[in-house]
């Protein structure tokens, strides 16, 4: 089996494209992981899923740890057998779930005790305990738990906790189990804060990571503030291995972070979006429950190759929100997820043509087409 290994392809600027090699196959970078939280990409056959192109899905420990359990879907043959998907798979560690969803959280050095958000049984989550479950569940990329801070959180709370996450960090490093195309990514926090993501970088890297992602962002300190914080937190992580943005799924902002050198994305915005009936398109976002488009027999973008795209009309959509039908949701979905591939794959022939700032360039210009087409009625 291969091990686990980086190739850069191409520069053009920071941006880059190249090849992460896992256990179940290789990975195109720049790309997109669609959210599979809970073994599941939300209305999609896993089949469909990789159709559109996607070549890794995000898995994750806290959802996965409270149903069915690791220890049950290992009996069964680990995630990928478990789900039916056959490509690479990444699990996050738990640590934003556990601030964002879990009830009654109690943080120490050791690890966190907290609710679950389904029916308030009470678990434990440390580094140790959050590798292992990933393990069992064999995901190609492992997380390491960290603490994530609270969007608006004071700047001596996010050092406290930045320390924290670096303990952890280690811990998980000296719990992750080496074998023959896996690898574990470190995260570095420290708010927007400079001299705070210096430190969290700085100390992860002196552990040593297969990947290195920047965590605690897209949490609502607005574009400026984030490609601000990724312009002077990218340059210290090392240049042979990926570098991963978590959680950060807007086309816009994919775009400017690939320009900074980012190589991994996740998100559930394709598919949410998708369920609530927004549509991405070449020329912007689209509201399909909209009034103007009952009557439009044109597709949801000209320019898709998406099974949506190529056999239903805007007007049919229309119809299946308006009338709660499940299979709205699913094409809508299916579309979008198409939609972000379809970015990516441009987006990387864009880097190896050295034409990316062109084609960023286009990108943006083109953004604000459809919004107001459908300010017009």
């Amino acid at each position: 089996m291969k091990q686990f290994s980086f190739d850069v392809k191409n520069f053009d600027g920071q941006a880059r494209t190249g090849t992460i090699t896992t256990a179940h196959g290789n990975i195109n970078t720049p790309t997109f992981m669609p959210v599979g939280t809970t073994g599941t990409v939300k209305a999609m056959t896993p089949e469909d899923v990789a159709g559109t192109g996607a070549e890794i899905i995000l898995g994750n420990t806290y959802h996965l740890m409270i149903r069915p359990g690791a220890e049950r879907i290992f009996k069964l043959g680990g995630l990928h057998n478990f789900m039916n998907w056959k490509l690479p798979i990444l699990t996050d560690s738990g640590g934003f779930q556990i601030m964002s969803l879990a009830k009654l959280r109690k943080l120490s050095k050791e690890g966190v005790i907290f609710q679950s958000h389904v029916d308030g049984t009470t678990f434990e989550l440390t580094p140790e305990r959050s590798v292992e479950i990933q393990h069992l569940l064999g995901a190609d990329i492992t997380m390491v738990l960290d603490e994530c801070p609270e969007h608006g959180k004071k700047k001596e709370g996010i050092a406290s906790s930045l320390q924290l996450s670096l303990d952890w960090a280690k811990r998980s490093k000296d719990t992750f189990v080496e074998r023959p195309g896996h690898g574990i990514f470190g995260i570095v926090q420290g708010g927007i804060y400079p001299e705070l993501r210096e430190e969290s970088a700085l100390g992860l890297v002196n552990i040593g990571f297969e990947g290195y992602a920047v965590g605690g962002l897209a949490v609502g300190e607005g574009q400026k503030n984030m490609f601000m914080t990724l312009d002077y937190t990218v340059p210290l992580l090392p240049i042979q291995n990926p570098r991963y943005l978590m959680g950060v799924g807007r086309p816009e902002d994919i775009v400017g972070s690939v320009k900074r050198g980012i190589d991994m994305f996740d998100c559930v915005m394709p598919t949410r979006s998708g369920r609530t009936g927004k549509a991405f398109t070449t020329r912007g976002e689209i509201n399909i429950r909209n009034a103007c488009h009952a009557d439009n027999a044109d597709p949801i973008d000209g320019t898709c190759k998406c099974p949506a795209c190529q056999n239903y009309s805007r007007a049919y959509l229309h119809h299946l929100f308006k009338s709660n039908e499940i299979l709205g949701l699913r094409l809508m979905t299916h579309h979008n997820l198409w939609y972000y591939q379809s970015l990516m794959s441009s987006i990387r022939t864009a880097i190896n043509r050295n034409q990316f700032e062109i084609f960023s360039e286009q990108f943006y210009k083109s953004r604000q087409e459809e919004k107001v087409l459908e300010q017009q009625f």
